[in-house]
C-alpha cells in the first residue's frame, strides 16, 4: 500500500504535513533517486531521502504513547547547541522510528510531558481547537487575593493576545511555599508563568500534573517514564473528540 509523502513522513514524526509539502517543493525530499513532486505516494520499498539522509519507510503501526516525568534543567528538543541536557537523551529506543512530544515544557518546569510515535496525533493533540487541559502545580512568590484571581480566570492581555485560567485552586502554604493548582487549555509558550508574572508576582516553580485524561503518577520518579496502556491511549483519543 502507498500513501502520500507527507502523510507518510508526518505520522512518522518528522514534520507536520504542511511543512513537508515545503520540504517536498524545495527539492529537499529524494525517491527512488529523483526529486520527489506534490502528490507522489510511497511505501515500504520505496528509498527515501530527506536533507540527503536516508530514512525507512515504515507501515502503518498503532499510536504509542510515552509519558515522562520532565526534570528541570532539560529541554524538550532533540539537539542543543549549548550541550544542555534533553529530555530525548533519556527515552527508550524506537526501532525505525522516534519520538514526538506533544508541545514542550521550558527548561524551569517539571512534570508530565507527552511523546508518541505518531506526528499527526502529537499534532492533534497540540491543535487549539482540540481545547485539552493541562493542569500545573505552581509555587508563587507574592501575595495572591480574591481580585488577582478574578482578573486572572477572566482574561488579562498578553504580548500574543487574550489569555486566562479556567481555574485557580489555592493549595495551600504560606510564605514563600504557597501553591495553586491552575488550569488552561492551550499550550502558548510559557503562558502559566506569563499570566501570573502579569500580575507582579513571581513562579518559583512550575510542574505540570495532567494533560487531558493523562495523570503524573506520584510513583514515576523525575526522569523515568512509561508507556501507556492501550485503555489509557483511546481515553487521551477521547479528550480530542470531546474538545473538538
Amino acid at each position: 500500500m502507498t500513501e502520500k509523502i507527507q502523510k507518510v513522513l508526518a505520522r512518522q514524526g518528522f514534520a507536520s504535513r504542511r511543512e513537508i509539502e515545503r520540504w517536498i517543493q524545495d527539492g529537499r525530499i529524494v525517491v527512488n533517486d529523483k526529486p520527489a513532486k506534490l502528490g507522489d505516494r510511497i511505501g515500504v520499498d520505496d528509498q527515501v531521502k530527506v536533507d540527503g539522509k536516508s530514512i525507512t519507510i515504515q507501515e502503518d503501526q498503532a499510536a504509542r504513547v510515552l509519558l515522562y516525568h520532565k526534570p528541570e534543567g532539560q529541554i524538550c528538543t532533540r539537539q542543543d547547541p549549548e550541550g544542555r541536557a534533553t529530555v530525548f537523551d533519556h527515552l527508550p529506543t524506537l526501532h525505525h522510528a522516534r519520538w514526538v512530544s506533544v508541545g514542550r515544557l521550558d527548561i524551569n518546569t517539571s512534570g508530565l510531558l507527552l511523546l508518541t510515535n505518531d506526528g499527526q496525533l502529537a499534532n492533534r493533540l497540540m491543535h487549539p481547537s482540540s481545547a485539552i487541559e493541562r493542569e500545573y502545580a505552581v509555587r508563587i512568590l507574592g501575595d495572591v487575593d480574591a481580585a488577582m484571581v478574578k482578573r486572572i480566570t477572566r482574561g488579562v492581555k498578553l504580548d500574543d493576545g487574550m489569555a486566562r485560567f479556567e481555574h485557580v485552586v489555592d493549595s495551600g502554604g504560606k510564605g514563600s511555599n504557597h501553591w495553586f493548582h491552575v488550569l488552561v487549555k492551550e499550550g502558548r509558550n510559557r503562558l502559566v508563568r506569563r499570566l501570573w508574572e502579569s500580575q507582579q508576582v513571581v513562579v518559583s516553580r512550575l510542574m505540570r500534573v495532567r494533560f487531558g485524561s493523562v495523570i503524573l503518577p506520584k510513583n514515576l520518579p523525575k526522569g523515568q517514564s512509561r508507556e501507556l496502556t492501550d485503555e489509557e491511549v483511546k481515553e487521551l483519543l477521547q479528550c480530542i473528540a470531546t474538545s473538538s
